[in-house]
């Protein structure tokens, strides 16, 4: 199971308790929020992508949106996300747990500047029903990221 090895992964960092997880679904940011108990925002979700016949996650706040004009500039292609089986087939995780953590070489993740903006924020933990409360900057390391970009929309206050 996915989650198991995200709690292997976790393990050596001292980490695998501070994995939760819930009787109820928490597959989507909407699931996810009611199920942590937070605002949608502060839902980190994994977005997968084809990007050169290789997967590229992006991690965004649960608020925001691909912003299609930043990404191309971003990756130098239009925005593909992968079929559910593609997503299991790149990342070892089944769509709804697919998380910046325990990923097969050569998946690249980024993050998206809209989680900047909170002091915690909580990804998926390798299931449909986890999730682990991370700072920005531990998400950073416990990811590997190539680093924080911004490619998303719709999170940013009006003024």
């Amino acid at each position: 199971m996915s989650i198991e090895k995200v709690r292997d992964y976790f393990r050596p960092l001292g980490r695998e308790k501070d994995i939760l997880e819930f009787p109820v679904s928490s597959a989507t940011v909407e699931l996810a929020s009611q199920a942590v108990g937070v605002i949608p925002a502060r839902i980190a979700k994994t977005l997968s992508f084809l990007v050169e016949e290789n997967c590229v996650l992006v991690v965004a706040a649960g608020d925001a949106k691909i912003d299609n004009s930043k990404y191309k500039a971003m990756f130098h292609t239009k925005a593909k996300m992968l079929t559910p089986e593609q997503v299991s087939a790149f990342t070892g995780h089944t769509v709804g747990g697919v998380c910046p953590f325990a990923n097969p070489e050569g998946v690249r993740t980024y993050l998206d500047v809209s989680l900047q903006r909170f002091e915690t924020v909580f990804p998926a933990a390798g299931s449909g029903n986890s999730a682990i409360e991370l700072s920005c900057d531990e998400l950073a390391e416990y990811s590997h990221s190539m680093g924080w970009i911004d490619v998303c929309k719709g999170w940013q206050e009006e003024s």
